[in-house]
């Protein structure tokens, strides 16, 4: 851009951070680069390579600030640090990640505590995070108190208490305030801990086993079944742990699911080859960014909190800027860091269950959001909006077809009334008349096997069952086509008043009879969100429908066709000749000499086989 020539020129071929500020002085975006001066002027060079998303940003450019640093290292943690900061409208951030909340061990103390915080300081103290949120720690915590006597008060030691709480007599802490332990002992239980945080459980149990045998030795029986009880607390965790890796390794394991301007990253964190704990985090501001796009600025915005950096990391897509987000990752470890994208074996199960695991949790965030009532109304609400419907869709019937290239092929509907699914409203179709491969006509027959059900949405009140309640919304799983098949079924039951939409999977677009183009939602939007799951709703319960006529079907004998043969004949069959085939290559006499099986059944079975 012209007006911005001369800036661009004065720039510094100097690594560091540049800030794109809108007219009103708002921050539209944080950057790093190695260049400033090459990587700010890209932005203003020809825009018909740059995604729709940068263009649209360049386009609100008013102004820009930069900042140097001396490393490129320096300027990535500068660059997460301002995204904090100023949440800018284009920028990956995670949501909320102001407060999160990290688990801190006050080891520098004469007595150390185990504690949250949200505040990571370099104090010489042990920290064990980021969490999602608070409910992750306070489970790890409770946990920890469960299997480690450490102390959970505040008060000063002094040992010269006379009397210990109830956490001492429960044996859920060793009583330092009494003088009952000594400071190295109760360094010990801290150090129990940490190692537990770190994955390192057979250390503790090996550690725990010798001092219950030297307790044992010295008649000390107490303190040994103590220790015991300790032992088989802490092997009751590590047995729950799943193990991921056949090598003892530390890696943390990054995968996501995308939705729209929201991605749902997913964290395994495995130590010695275990599963110890799981985090994850949702990123904004993910639309119109690539899959290695996501992955970096995960990476950085997670890592420049987190107190520690694995050895190994693996991702489900390679990272942009990998090189330079390894260094940085190397800076901080104080070591070397791998980072690998794996395109088979053990490892790509690993991530790919992962990813499996972020999709879960993505629909999860999403039907928590939809179970708010208000949530749920607002969504509602934008529908009869956006749609133009007459009035707020309480019932909402969904229609999707399931099969393989025309064979098996089953309908679904399902129903979601006040915004929520109503399974016991649920119908499947087992498609009778069609056996082409035909979408349409599938479409139609289910249709018209539901509305001859209806009694033309006129039943009174108190006879009223869930074919005749008439839907103020349906929504068909599909293009203009299934609409088009959809609404020739409506007009010939004279059900014109029905209000009936499609919605296709590729982009997400809403189809409206009689409209020229297609109604799209924003990507946050909760109507959107609702129809997704109403649609998706409706396909897994159509292709759960098919998996079981497909599987009865693997199973079924061809005997089974045969007219006349019920099990009792089939069984008498199968146990003189074994199989099908055998029974196909004997003659009508020899089929005859069976008993129940009649001259005339046995020229039947002939003819069937």
């Amino acid at each position: 851009m012209k007006r911005f020539e001369q800036q661009l020129k004065a720039l510094p071929l100097k690594p560091g951070v540049y800030l794109f500020r809108d007219k009103n002085g708002e921050v539209l975006y944080v950057g790093k680069a190695r260049s400033l001066r090459s990587r700010v002027s890209s932005y203003f060079q020809s825009s018909v390579k740059q995604p729709l998303k940068t263009r649209k940003m360049v386009s609100l450019v008013a102004d820009f600030d930069f900042i140097v640093t001396d490393s490129e290292q320096e300027a990535i943690f500068l660059e997460c640090t301002l995204i904090k900061k100023y949440r800018p409208h284009f920028n990956v951030a995670l949501k909320d990640d102001k407060t999160f909340p990290y688990l801190k061990i006050s080891i520098n103390d004469d007595w150390p505590r185990i504690y949250t915080t949200r505040r990571f300081e370099k104090d010489g103290s042990w920290y064990f995070g980021p969490f999602a949120d608070m409910g992750s720690v306070r489970m790890t915590m409770n946990m920890l108190k469960k299997l480690f006597p450490y102390r959970s008060c505040k008060k000063k030691i002094t040992a010269t208490e006379t009397r210990p709480c109830l956490n001492y007599h429960i044996h859920r802490c060793v009583g330092p305030c009494t003088g009952t332990v000594s400071r190295e002992e109760y360094g010990n239980i801290i150090r129990q801990v940490i190692l537990f945080l770190q994955g390192k459980q057979q250390r503790i149990i090996s550690d725990l086993q010798k001092k219950m045998e030297d307790a044992s030795a010295n008649l000390d029986f107490e303190k040994a079944a103590v220790f015991r009880d300790q032992i088989q607390a802490v092997e009751r965790v590590v047995e729950r742990q799943k193990v991921v890796s056949s090598s003892s390794v530390d890696e943390d394991v990054i995968a996501f699911a995308q939705d729209g301007n929201e991605a749902c990253v997913l964290n395994f964190i495995i130590r010695g080859g275990k599963l110890i704990g799981r985090e994850h985090f949702i990123l904004e501001g993910t639309g119109g960014e690539s899959a290695g796009q996501i992955i970096a600025s995960y990476i950085k915005l997670y890592y420049v909190s987190s107190p520690a950096v694995p050895p190994k990391i693996l991702i489900q897509y390679e990272a942009d800027d990998i090189v330079s987000i390894k260094q940085w990752l190397e800076h901080i470890r104080g070591s070397k860091v791998s980072i690998t994208t794996p395109v088979r074996g053990e490892k790509k199960k690993l991530v790919s269950m992962v990813a499996e695991n972020a999709n879960q949790l993505l629909a999860q965030c999403r039907i928590r959001k939809l179970a708010d009532s208000s949530t749920t109304l607002s969504a509602l609400t934008e529908l009869k909006e956006k749609l133009h419907l007459p009035a707020v869709p309480k019932r909402i019937e969904c229609y999707d077809i399931s099969d393989i290239h025309g064979s098996a092929a089953v309908g679904s509907m399902i129903v979601f009334s006040e915004g929520l699914p109503t399974p016991s409203d649920y119908r499947r179709f087992k498609v009778k008349l069609v056996t082409r491969i035909d979408d349409y006509a599938m479409m139609k027959e289910i249709l018209r096997r539901r509305f001859a059900r209806s009694d033309g949405f006129h039943a009174t009140a108190d006879k009223q069952t869930s074919w005749s309640m008439p839907p103020d919304l349906i929504v068909i799983d599909g293009g203009k086509g299934h609409l088009s098949a959809a609404m020739e079924v409506v007009r010939e039951f004279n059900l014109d008043s029905l209000c009936v939409i499609s919605i296709a999977k590729a982009d997400e677009h809403i189809f409206i009879p009689g409209a020229n183009e297609p109604v799209i939602l924003k990507y946050n939007s909760q109507a959107r969100y609702l129809l997704q799951r109403i649609r998706d709703e409706a396909h897994r319960f159509a292709l759960a429908y098919h998996r079981q006529i497909r599987q009865k079907r693997m199973y079924q004998s061809a005997l089974d066709t045969i007219p006349g043969i019920g099990t009792k004949r089939k069984k008498i069959l199968l146990q003189k000749y074994g199989s099908v085939k055998k029974i196909r290559e004997s003659s009508v006499e020899e089929l005859a000499l069976l008993p129940h099986i009649t001259k005339s059944l046995a020229s039947t079975i002939k003819k069937y086989l």
